[in-house]
């Protein structure tokens, strides 16, 4: 292991951490830690991390801000990257707007809002980068990132270019990047309107959150999809499971759907929640929960074995 390690930090001017911790690098503030995280300098030294990990037969995991993972107890093999907020140039055209995929989700409706644009109001609140913000289409009932997404660019072993947004494979809470692919800017179009009005409107959506989710306590954000028509959060109540706790981790007994660390969870206590939320509105709703949640690392076989 030392060695790969050793010859891939030769290979980079970025930061590079053997061993690092990746539980405070997650919204749960779960999980081991990775053999190595890097940080790349620049776009340069991302191609020569990317050609890298291939020639030396590595894995690669991306983390963006930390929501919506679960890193396993044992940690993750090989290389967790993170893109740094100003990796890549930032661009204004007209009404449209190219971010770093590094940078925070509130970057766009703020730079749109400097601009006199809105159009991204469905994104105040949402944790994590615009780079994970399209790893899952993230979004609320007020609209998604695909509603305003042109294009992404993609960084491969290979080279650097943009796609379009419809070849993204872009649905509800998901996206089909391919394989290798790291995510390196985003091109979003809004619209001028009435700045006033849309920080009013994602004021009000800040609140609500506020006052009806956890926010307070590490958590995933929402869990679990909605299925259509339902709410995920009802169903879990529904089946008797808001406020049940397995170990460290806990159903939220403000908003179900919401699966809260009350402090020294495992990435096993969240996994057992998980199924046990699973088995039981399938068994007794006769509805199929699916996870917006992604697991990365070494996780034991029986612990991720669909309930």
């Amino acid at each position: 292991m030392a060695d790969w390690r050793s010859e891939l930090g030769s290979r980079l001017r970025g930061e590079v951490r053997h061993d690092e911790r990746l539980a405070p690098r997650t919204s749960i503030r779960v999980g081991g830690p990775a053999d190595l995280l890097i940080r790349p300098a620049d776009a340069d030294d991302l191609a020569a991390l990317l050609r890298g990990v291939a020639e030396l037969g590595v894995p690669l995991t991306v983390l963006g801000g930390g929501a919506n993972t679960l890193v396993a107890d044992a940690g993750v093999e090989g290389v967790v990257l993170r893109l740094p907020p100003e990796l890549a140039e930032e661009r204004v055209e007209g009404d449209l707007l190219t971010l770093p995929a590094g940078a925070p989700i509130a970057r766009l409706p703020a730079r749109g809002h400097a601009l006199g644009l809105v159009g991204a109001e469905f994104l105040a609140g949402i944790p994590g980068t615009l780079g994970g913000a399209l790893a899952m289409n993230a979004g609320t009932r007020a609209g998604q990132l695909s509603d305003v997404l042109v294009q992404a660019e993609l960084a491969t072993a290979d080279g650097i270019g943009w796609v379009p947004a419809a070849a993204l494979g872009l649905g509800y809470r998901v996206s089909r990047l391919p394989a290798g692919a790291v995510v390196t800017r985003l091109a979003c179009r809004l619209r001028p309107g009435d700045v006033a009005r849309s920080r009013a409107a994602m004021e009000a959506d800040v609140a609500h959150r506020r006052a009806t989710q956890p926010l307070s306590q590490p958590s995933f954000g929402s869990t679990f999809r909605n299925p259509p028509g339902r709410f995920a959060g009802e169903l879990i109540e529904q089946v008797g499971l808001k406020g049940h706790r397995v170990g460290n981790a806990m159903w939220s007994d403000v908003h179900a759907n919401f699966l809260v660390n009350l402090g020294g969870a495992t990435a096993r206590d969240v996994l057992q929640l998980m199924k046990l939320a699973r088995t039981r509105v399938k068994e007794r709703l006769a509805v199929t929960l699916e996870a917006e949640v992604r697991l990365v690392g070494q996780f034991v076989a029986e612990d991720v074995q669909e309930g």
